[in-house]
């Protein structure tokens, strides 16, 4: 077999989804006369996602037989010695993450058209959700920092679309301006960073970056003493908090819960937020080199799991609670690769897809059973009407909480083994914060479960049911009982709970223990959690098995039941309990409801201290001193010094003479004094 991948396939990956998008995006709307209907939109962009899936899953098989692809596919132009190409790089990594992308969207796309049959912009819809697609592959596919900034850029602006898809409302169009400008100042950290690589070794190319990545561990640069591997990593770490939702920059993330349900499936579980996880592990050569760097990224990571799973606690809304539990476990992710378990990292993006994908989508078909209604305080008992949705939303949550034996476990419990056996100070905080996170994570996940799946039904108690315009609707609301929902929604969640079961189990050892990332993810011995962990595994654990089996033995584990049982005492057995405790802890209550202000703080502070700075900057500089002092001072002044010479230009002859006179008058003065 040739060890060689296709060129052509290759390009009819990203090609398929991006042509399907086009033809939809112009023909199936006004732009182009409404030519193509609403069914054939949707089979259209489905039948490119498919295509893409197919051919995905092909190159991974050809992969893990020893394929690899890392070739220019076309060359664009060349500055002196700098090459700016468009190409593909597809190794182990790549193609897990061309597989999950594809996959996902193709449940996504499926989805799509029972959720949003009653929309108007339906093919509009499915437009943008196949061009994110294509986006985010040209990102995963690339072989450049070029070609990733293109895909990075592409799956926020595709992303602000999506957000703000139901344009009419204010919300929406709120909710994409924030996330669109919050990107923007991860964006800028992350092309300082590629400004930087740029700088220092000349090139866009990932392999010859990596041929002189050592080079930066003895630069410092001019100025500051700063070494440059540490400033480059920094940076674009940066690029990863705003792309990944880490603190602070994850401010924009629950409120893109304003888009419709599939999206909210599509951006937060398997793409546009886990392009920095992968991003930093793509660059594990470089990150490598800076134990700063990577202390930063533990810490920031532990924030952002603990931290934003406790505002998953008092939330009402069924989306934002799964919003909160992603932005959760983004920062388990990011803690691993702080640890230098980036193969650990990676896996625990591969399964969280699926079984965050599960939980959004079956959220979705709730909304859609209790006729558009979000939130939880007035469900209760669905599964009796909702047996398929119920089911499998709790297998995606008993993933989500690390259930032994399902997938969420396996990459879960390897993060906070990993994290165990980490070597860098700031190790500590984040262990703590992933054990305490652990507990966190049970408590919302059954909280809501309880809420709407089992006790009282209080469906018919919502006093917004005919009238509140937050919700995400886009059709009628209603009063009357929940309903199943119809087999395009249903079968996605079948689909996606699968792996989210047995995805965990199959890949463990291949993934975190073999040749999965052999050449492709680089560990510095200096950091030997992995292989610490490794050594545990194979000694104490002995495979999945039985890691699974000694989990009962574990902290985490009975840290998981204890959320699960204080879950069902305050909302199953005795919900006045809840009540009190809210009632007594008020002050932080207010706290968690305003995300520890961090909304008001950029706001009031920061956005307003950067309006007063622009007009300072405007009135100031721009007017007072560029147009007030340079510009219009300059004509000024050579307009009064014309004015002055004008007055000696009287036209009369003896004028002339008498200056004549004096001028000679004045030289022999000159020329006698100091002339001696």
């Amino acid at each position: 077999m040739s060890q060689t991948l296709s060129a052509t396939t290759l390009l009819a990956i990203p090609l398929a989804p991006l042509a399907a998008s086009a033809l939809v995006g112009i023909f199936g709307t006004k732009m182009g006369g409404n030519l193509l209907g609403r069914s054939a939109s949707a089979l259209l962009t489905i039948g490119g996602v498919l295509l893409s899936f197919i051919l995905s899953a092909m190159v991974f098989m050809q992969v893990l037989d020893g394929a690899t692809f890392n070739e220019t596919v076309y060359h664009w132009m060349t500055i002196g010695t700098l090459k700016m190409e468009v190409g593909f790089m597809v190794d182990s990594l790549t193609a897990m993450m061309m597989c999950v992308v594809t996959f996902v969207s193709l449940m996504v796309h499926i989805y799509t058209m029972g959720y949003m049959e009653e929309d108007e912009g339906y093919n509009r819809f499915f437009s943008y959700i196949s061009l994110f697609t294509f986006s985010m592959l040209m990102l995963v596919m690339s072989n450049n920092f070029l070609q990733l900034f293109f895909g990075w850029e592409a799956v926020g602006l595709v992303s602000y679309l999506l957000i703000g898809f139901w344009f009419n409302r204010p919300t929406a169009i709120f909710a994409n301006m924030k996330a669109f400008l919050v990107n923007r100042v991860g964006d800028f950290g992350f092309i300082l960073g590629i400004g930087l690589i740029l700088a220092y070794t000349g090139t866009f190319n990932y392999t010859e970056f990596f041929g002189k990545v050592d080079t930066l561990a003895s630069q410092t640069y001019p100025g500051l003493g700063w070494n440059v591997a540490t400033m480059a990593a920094i940076c674009l770490f940066i690029g990863a908090m705003g792309k990944s939702a880490q603190f602070p920059l994850h401010v924009w993330l629950p409120d893109s819960m304003e888009g419709p349900t599939p999206i909210s499936a599509l951006i937060h579980a398997a793409t546009m937020v886990t392009a920095g996880i992968f991003m930093v592990a793509r660059m594990s050569p470089l990150f490598e080199l800076s134990d700063t760097a990577l202390n930063m990224i533990l810490i920031i990571g532990a924030i952002t799991a603990f931290f934003m799973g406790i505002l998953g606690v008092i939330q009402n809304d069924i989306k934002r609670v799964v919003a909160y539990s992603t932005l959760s476990q983004l920062g388990y992710m990011t803690m691993a690769l702080g640890a230098s378990a980036y193969s650990v990292g990676v896996f625990h993006l591969m399964t969280h897809a699926f079984f965050k994908a599960l939980l959004f989508l079956a959220a979705g078909s709730v909304i859609i059973g209790m006729h558009h209604n979000q939130d939880i305080r007035w469900m209760g008992n669905v599964r009796k009407y909702m047996p398929i949705t119920w089911i499998t939303f709790l297998i995606g949550t008993l993933a989500l909480i690390g259930t032994p034996f399902f997938s969420g476990f396996y990459s879960k419990e390897s993060i906070i083994e990993a994290l165990h056996f980490s070597n860098q100070p700031a190790s500590h905080i984040a262990y703590l914060a992933a054990m305490a996170s652990v507990f966190v994570t049970s408590l919302y996940s059954f909280r809501v479960y309880f809420l709407v799946f089992h006790g009282k039904e209080r469906y018919d108690q919502n006093p917004d049911a005919h009238h509140d315009d937050h919700h995400d609707d886009h059709g009628h609301h209603g009063d009357g009982k929940p309903h199943e929902s119809k087999w395009v929604v249903t079968l996605p969640l079948i689909l996606l709970a699968i792996p989210s079961v047995i995805i965990g189990f199959l890949t463990v050892d291949s993934m975190l223990f073999g040749d999965f990332f052999k050449n492709v993810i680089f560990v510095d011995p200096r950091h030997p959690a992995m292989a610490t962990y490794a050594h545990e595994w194979t000694n104490t654990f002995h495979g999945a098995v039985g890691f699974a089996t000694h989990a009962v033995m574990t902290l985490p584990f009975w840290l998981t039941v204890a959320g699960f049982a204080v879950a069902y005492f305050l909302y199953m057995m005795n919900n006045n309990v809840a009540a009190s405790i809210r009632k007594a802890l008020s002050p932080l209550v207010v706290i968690l409801e305003n995300k520890y202000f961090l909304d008001w703080i950029n706001e009031n502070i920061i956005a307003r201290g950067a309006r007063l700075l622009g007009v300072g900057l405007w009135k100031g500089a721009d007017q007072g001193l560029i147009d007030g002092a340079l510009v219009n001072g300059s004509w000024k002044v050579v307009g009064g010094i014309a004015a002055i010479a004008r007055r000696l230009q009287s036209g009369y002859l003896y004028h002339y003479a008498l200056m004549m006179i004096l001028g000679v008058v004045a030289l022999m003065t000159w020329f006698v004094w100091y002339g001696k």
